[in-house]
């Protein structure tokens, strides 16, 4: 059973930076393609950043250039790195696979981008 764990959020001021973490348990980690999704107030979740086993990313344009996704599949995590912070980017971030799958989804960590 695969269990993911997103820790890093917080309230920030625009222009600054977070990273994020996402620790998975489960033997499928290291051949999984993963991804960082976000859901802001009164929208549809979104995927900003994914990257496959081998480590080839992509990312959605909203967030090319100011976010990095990057994976140690050692220890079974995956992270998202956020630059220059916009208050657009305030959300709940979640993990998940890459497409996602539906019993993967964990609770989250609140970006709040706000002076």
């Amino acid at each position: 059973q695969v269990q993911l764990v997103e820790s890093g959020g917080g309230l920030v001021q625009p222009g600054g930076s977070l990273r994020l973490s996402c620790a998975a348990t489960g033997t499928l980690f290291s051949t999984a393609s993963m991804g960082w999704y976000r859901q802001a107030p009164g929208k549809q979740r979104e995927l900003v950043a994914g990257i496959t086993s081998r480590g080839f990313t992509n990312y959605a344009d909203s967030v090319r250039g100011r976010f990095t996704i990057s994976r140690d599949n050692a220890k079974k995590t995956v992270y998202l790195q956020l630059n220059s912070l916009k208050p657009e980017d305030t959300a709940v971030y979640y993990c998940n696979q890459n497409p996602p799958s539906l019993g993967y989804w964990g609770q989250g960590t609140q970006v709040t981008v706000s002076s």
